[in-house]
């Protein structure tokens, strides 16, 4: 009689515990791809949220473009779900930024303790703010501020997209014409023979120019930016790392 009478209640507690042990685990949709982007830029980065255990919460893993595309990842550290928020841990577990499920469409939105906001696409979806047109109306008509213009002395930006076209070299530090990648209207490719690593894992796809700053995007969608420095010639900026500089090979 007694162990009749204690059924109903091992159930309960074993359909209780079932219930806590799928609220403390996160939703399993919420693995997988998804795409960090700053908003108002063309800065993007592409994000994979693993279903293990991480140092902190679950694992992320990210490119390593990633961290000069977007600094802010250098301070993650693993991602967690409570309840619709996905949280960007740092190395003390703490949330760097929490996506909120968004109202109808579109990509989750977050604001940094620095006042950034940040979009999270899942899927590879981009956010809608970068997804503009590869030559925006912006840079065929708007002129280089003068900061743009002076920045690297006599250097002045392109006044249009269509100045920017063409095929072009990298240059590294000693060796001269190590890939070419061409710029075209409808998105950039990086030529046969390529002797560069670097350039060729990198793998720009797309690119943009406005303001006087071109930015190439890779394949993966993380960016690099570049300034002028020259009549047909790009940097990167801000200058870190190795030398990379793209010189026009062909009018």
């Amino acid at each position: 009689m007694r162990l009749r009478r204690l059924l109903p209640v091992l159930g309960l507690l074993a359909w209780t515990g079932c219930a806590a042990a799928q609220e403390s685990s996160p939703p399993r949709d919420a693995a997988g791809a998804w795409e960090l982007a700053l908003d108002g830029s063309f800065r993007r980065c592409g994000l994979t949220l693993a279903a293990e255990a991480g140092p902190v919460g679950q694992a992320l893993r990210f490119p390593a473009g990633c961290r000069r595309a977007l600094p802010v990842v250098n301070g993650l550290a693993g991602w967690r779900q409570d309840g619709e928020l996905i949280q960007l841990l740092d190395r003390e577990g703490q949330p760097v930024l929490a996506f909120a499920s968004p109202e109808g469409e579109g990509p989750r939105s977050a604001e940094s303790l620095g006042g950034e906001r940040y979009s999270l696409a899942q899927g590879g979806v981009r956010p809608a703010v970068p997804d503009v047109p590869l030559v925006t109306p912006a840079a065929l008509s708007t002129l280089p501020s003068a900061r743009e213009t002076l920045r690297d002395g006599l250097a002045v930006a392109p006044a249009t997209a269509a100045g920017v076209t063409g095929l072009y070299t990298l240059d590294r530090f000693v060796e001269k014409d190590v890939c070419r990648v061409r710029l075209k209207a409808d998105g950039a490719q990086v030529q046969e023979d390529c002797r560069d690593p670097g350039l060729a894992l990198f793998d720009p796809t797309a690119w943009h120019y406005e303001a006087g700053r071109l930015v190439l995007v890779a394949r993966r969608g993380h960016s690099v930016e570049l300034i002028p420095v020259g009549e047909g010639r790009w940097r990167r900026d801000p200058e870190i790392g190795t030398t990379f500089v793209l010189r026009r090979v062909e009018p």
